[in-house]
Parts: structure tokens; C-alpha cells; sequence
């Protein structure tokens, strides 16, 4: 008989290959905006692997919605951190989003080469309603096993009224729920802890919901975490400074988009209205309007939606290259931005999660949290409602009364074949028990045959 091996360390709770290996292939679905990226990380890690438990993995979830940036990559990093310390928190976060950076740089140079992107629209004629699909079953994933109580069932309504009908700004959300839920853990004893079985029979995730990482706080260690995440944060920017000059859009774009990482509370939506209006009227990197197109491409594409600034970047550095080739500069601006964009996401997490792991036997934060995370059921009804009316509904190019005024949506008209196809999505996943790719390929091929017919009539 061979030897047992032996237990899995908290730093090394599955091998770092295999972890990259699962990685890519959850940053290869990630499509439809934090809602199917939450919806495809749980069902990898928490359901099929058995990485995680469902209690820890909506912990996590819960700490990553009180920060400002994409929470979905600051929740891989997390998790990555939970399975391999360090280095599975870099490799969980940067492929995460490595899939989306490819695509948006080889959309937004087809945006401004021809302008003409049929083919890729009816592509994404297909894969837009496949993720209407992806969403739902995440809603219906999450709520069965984080909603285990009514109170937690009405505070995810409420967090989703909130959101959708009153437009109730998102850190309000979160800390009206934060308060319900430590108001709530008074008078309901229990309310914070995990359900003792195993769901459905499957075997103990290889973190349980009582783990502790190994990994002790210390002023040491984040004041070294500190001095290497500020330093490289800048240090593109600084770089530019000095090859370019001051008043050169690298800097500009550099140190606007640095800013912006820091206030983006409530996910890409939140901030989107304001950098449009700074990247219109005052920069000068947009026309009015472009900016819709810029979000409908970095809606379709994976990793989190925030790389719409990327197209952002990339389209002002094109049009303004300075004495640089256009090309070599939009290039450089987009990977400069995104540089800028994430780094502060790895400084979050690294920076916190230790401190977090040592409060999550806190009481009181505990049913805080628990009230979060109900929320955040809700949270994620919110977007996948919001993703659902950009799908299945037109909308006027220019939204609202300002030039790229992003709040509310024209409806205009049913999408008929967004429709059909949001319902053979639906088929496929609920009825046929399709994994996520293969509807996701089946979906797209179907876009793909429509748009193409839809042009030549």
C-alpha cells in the first residue's frame, strides 16, 4: 500500500499547478459581470472541487463587497490566498482577469480600425443571453445555501428592492445590512452560524467553515505588504513621467485611473457615470456616446466589468499618441490602466485577509457579515436584472439627458432574438443540465448563425 501523503498545509491546501489549471478555466467563463462570475466560482470551488465550504466562501464574498474594486477578482484572490498563501492569491487573481484583458485589447483595436464589428456582435448575440441563464442559476445557488433563515430571506429581498425599484446608492446597502444583520444576531441566537451537514452528501471541503488560516497579522508584515504594493501601484506612473513627461496622457490617464480604484464602492456601475463624464468633457479621450459602446464591449467579454476603462485608455492614447506609433500607444495606455486599475485589489487582500481570518470567531462582526452576505443575494438579482434589461431590451446610444449619461436605460423594444436565445440558455442549463461552457459555446454558435442572417436581410 503506498504511503499516505500528508495534510495539506493552509498555504498549500491543493498544488499550486492544479490550482492555476482551475483558475484558467473559471477566467475563461467569467462572462456576464460579477453575478455569473460569483455563479461560476461557486459552483467550481464550493460545489464541484470541494475547495472551500459555502460558509467560508460567502464570508470571503461578504469581507470583498465592503471594498472598493471588483469584487468578484478581489474574491478570487481571496480564495486563492486561502489555497496557496501568496503566490495562489497572485496566480487566482491575475488570470482571473488575463482572459478579459486579451479580449478588450483585440475589441477595442477592431472598435478603431473599422468601426465595423458584425461578426463579433453576432458572437455576442449569443453569449449575452446564454449569461441571463448563468445568473439565475447563481441566484438560486446562493440563495439556497446562504438564505437559511426567513430574516436573511427578507433582508436579500430588501437589499434587492432597495437597489432596483428606490436606487438606493450601493455603500448604503451594504451598511444597512451590515447593521440588520448584527441587530438581527441579538434576537436570534445561532443566526451567524454555519448548518452542521454537508449538503447533499458531498464530501467536507478541504477548507472548512471553521478553518484558520496559518497565516498570522503582524506590523511587519503589512508594513511590508504596504511598501511593495504602494511602490509598484506607482510605479508605471512614474516611469511615464519621466520617458514622456508630465503633461503626457500616460500620466494623465495614469493617475486619473489610480484615483478612480480607490472610490469604486458598489462595482463598476457605481463609478462608470463619473468616468465617463471626466473622460468626455474634461480629458478629451472620448466622443459622447463612445462610451456605451465601450461598456457593451467589456459587457461581453470575461473578467470584471471595470475593464471598460481599458477601452477608455486605449481609444484616448490612439487618437492622442504623442510622437508614438498610435498603435504602440493605445497599447501601452490600456495595459498601464489596467496595471493601475488592479494592483490596489492585490494590496486590499493581501493586506487585510489576515486580520479578517482572526475576526471571523468575532460575534458581532460575524452577524454583520451574515447580513452582507443576504444582501448580497439580493446584490447580485440586482445585476443580473440590470444585465438582463442591456440584453433584452434596445437602447438609444446616448442615455439620459447628459452626453454619456449612464443611469437609466431607453427601453425601446423587445430583443427578439436575445430573447430566444436567453430561453434555449435557460433550457439548457435548467432541463438539459448543461455545463456552463458547453452552453456557452451552444449559445454563441446560435448568435453567431442569427447575426449573420439578421445583416445580409
Amino acid at each position: 500500500m503506498a504511503p499516505s501523503s500528508p495534510p495539506p498545509t493552509a498555504r498549500d491546501v491543493v498544488p499550486l499547478r492544479e490550482a492555476a489549471r482551475a483558475w484558467f478555466a473559471i477566467s475563461l467563463q467569467t462572462f456576464g459581470g460579477p453575478a455569473g462570475q460569483i455563479a461560476v466560482m461557486q459552483r467550481t470551488l464550493v460545489e464541484e472541487k470541494r475547495w472551500i465550504g459555502q460558509q467560508r466562501f460567502l464570508f470571503a464574498l461578504s469581507y470583498c463587497t465592503l471594498l472598493p474594486g471588483p469584487e468578484a477578482q478581489q474574491l478570487a484572490t481571496y480564495v486563492g490566498w486561502l489555497l496557496n498563501g501568496v503566490r495562489g492569491a497572485l496566480v487566482a487573481g491575475i488570470l482571473f482577469i488575463v482572459p478579459g484583458v486579451v479580449a478588450l485589447l483585440a475589441l477595442s483595436g477592431i472598435y478603431v480600425a473599422f468601426g465595423d464589428t458584425t461578426l463579433v456582435e453576432s458572437l455576442f448575440l449569443g453569449l449575452a443571453p446564454a449569461v441571463i441563464a448563468i445568473v439565475v442559476q447563481a441566484v438560486v445557488r446562493v440563495a439556497r445555501k446562504g438564505l437559511d433563515h426567513p430574516a436573511l430571506v427578507a433582508l436579500a429581498v430588501a437589499a434587492f428592492l432597495a437597489l432596483t425599484l428606490f436606487s438606493v446608492p450601493f455603500p448604503v446597502v451594504v451598511g444597512a445590512a451590515a447593521l440588520a444583520g448584527w441587530l438581527l444576531g441579538r434576537v436570534i441566537p445561532g443566526l451567524a452560524r454555519p448548518s452542521a451537514a454537508v449538503a447533499d452528501g458531498a464530501p467536507t471541503p478541504l477548507i472548512s467553515d471553521d478553518a484558520l488560516h496559518t497565516e498570522r497579522p503582524s506590523g511587519r508584515r503589512a508594513a511590508l505588504i504596504l511598501a511593495v504594493g504602494l511602490s509598484l501601484w506607482a510605479a508605471p506612473v512614474v516611469l511615464a513621467a519621466l520617458v514622456f513627461g508630465r503633461s503626457s496622457i500616460y500620466v494623465d490617464q495614469g493617475l486619473f485611473f489610480s484615483g478612480a480604484a480607490v472610490v469604486t464602492f458598489g462595482g463598476a456601475y457605481a463609478v462608470l457615470a463619473y468616468v465617463a463624464q471626466q473622460a468626455v468633457q474634461v480629458y478629451g479621450w472620448l466622443a459622447p456616446g463612445e462610451m456605451v459602446r465601450g461598456l457593451a464591449l467589456a459587457e461581453t467579454t470575461p473578467g470584471p466589468l471595470i475593464m471598460v476603462v481599458q477601452f477608455v485608455a486605449f481609444v484616448g492614447a490612439y487618437r492622442a499618441p504623442g510622437g508614438l506609433d498610435p498603435w504602440v500607444a493605445a497599447t501601452l495606455a490600456a495595459l498601464l490602466v489596467t496595471w493601475v486599475t488592479f494592483v490596489p485589489c492585490f494590496l486590499f487582500i493581501l493586506l487585510g485577509a489576515p486580520y479578517v481570518e482572526r475576526l471571523r470567531g468575532n460575534r458581532s462582526l460575524a452577524t454583520a457579515l451574515t447580513g452582507i452576505t443576504a444582501a448580497v443575494v439580493g446584490v447580485i438579482a440586482n445585476l443580473g436584472v440590470y444585465f438582463a434589461l442591456h440584453t433584452l431590451f434596445a437602447e438609444t446610444d446616448r442615455l439620459g439627458s447628459g452626453p454619456v449619461d449612464l443611469e437609466v436605460p431607453v427601453l425601446a423594444s423587445v430583443q427578439w432574438p436575445a430573447l430566444v436565445i436567453t430561453g434555449l440558455g435557460f433550457a439548457l442549463i435548467f432541463w438539459r443540465g448543461w455545463s456552463v461552457l458547453r452552453t456557452l459555446g451552444a449559445c454563441a454558435l446560435t448568435g453567431v448563425v442569427v447575426g449573420l442572417v439578421l445583416s445580409a436581410v
